[in-house]
């Protein structure tokens, strides 16, 4: 049932993603309470919902232009479905800004794979790694990815690998300047940031455990067949989906060393993971199976969702 709506794109399953998305954005708002909130809260409210559907718009649009799946819906759906396994997300403007400028920066790396003004597309993806650092420090992990894109199309040309140093001399130029204008502190208060521990014991309380105990479960069901089959998929596409492969191990890094921990860290793992699971999804020619792991995704983040409201 759930295969014969999403196997296509169609404005109808769009229509069920926003719909979804904004009750279950609802639900979290009135669970954490909309009383005695100034305009500043609300205006961050405004802004995550708005995040939410720019995530969503443009993950549909890095998976379309590229090619990345068939022609359906699934990837919004486990995006969507991974959002609800830890829905204090929702109310983390800073992670999803920091998850929404690495999106962006994924889309110009992946489209890479066109050999189309690579020097421009290097330099925008340094330079949404670096803004999305001011919102979590650890994001700067993804220049590695950079350089792994770099190695993949154009590694011949040596002016490729001293893009980064360029849009990180002017990313931190207009930092300093910046903080000049507003008379910020702001080189301290980045690199504040720069702490790593390794502890597990965060944990709120056993929900939490539980929903990120079945997040590392899809991980794994998910990440292995996709990185033993990549070999498998179309040639031109190969880099890409290893691009993907290592932005999960990434955000996998990610999340281990960063402090404060918390299982929201997870999201940047949830646009990989997201097409890993499609790509599952659509070469599997057993429907039951289909079926199976689209019920229990779904009945895991419902589960995980309103057991930590």
């Amino acid at each position: 049932m759930i295969t014969t709506i999403f196997k296509k794109s169609t404005p109808i399953n769009y229509s069920l993603i926003v719909l979804a998305t904004l009750g279950f954005y609802f639900l979290y708002q009135i669970h954490v309470g909309f009383q005695g909130l100034g305009w500043i809260e609300y205006l961050q409210k405004g802004l995550i919902l708005f995040l939410l559907f720019a995530s969503l718009f443009l993950v549909n649009f890095i998976v379309k232009k590229n090619v990345l799946t068939k022609d359906s819906s699934y990837t919004l759906y486990f995006f969507l479905l991974f959002l609800l396994f830890f829905p204090e997300l929702w109310n983390n403007v800073r992670l999803m800004l920091a998850n929404f400028f690495v999106l962006l920066a994924l889309r110009r790396l992946i489209s890479l794979q066109t050999l189309k003004a690579p020097k421009e597309k290097i330099f925008d993806a340094c330079l949404w790694i670096f803004i999305a650092s001011l919102f979590q420090f650890w994001a700067l992990l993804f220049v590695v990815l950079v350089y792994v894109s770099i190695i993949f199309h154009v590694s011949r040309d040596y002016r490729n690998w001293l893009i980064p140093f360029v849009a990180f001399f002017i990313f931190g130029i207009i930092g300093i300047a910046c903080s000049l204008f507003f008379d910020l502190d702001a080189l301290s208060q980045y690199l504040a940031q720069e702490k790593v521990g390794y502890s597990l014991d965060y944990f709120s309380g056993q929900n939490a455990h539980i929903a990120f105990s079945m997040f590392v479960v899809a991980i794994i069901f998910f990440f292995i067949p996709a990185a033993l089959t990549v070999t498998n998929r179309p040639l031109n596409l190969q880099a890409s989906y290893k691009k993907l492969l290592f932005a999960l191990v990434l955000g996998g890094v990610l999340f281990a060393i960063s402090i404060p921990k918390s299982n929201e860290l997870l999201v940047f793992m949830f646009f990989p993971l997201a097409v890993s699971a499609t790509l599952m999804i659509e070469n599997s020619t057993n429907k039951v199976q289909q079926e199976l792991i689209l019920w229990i995704t779904l009945a895991c983040g419902l589960f995980a969702f309103f057991s930590q409201l």
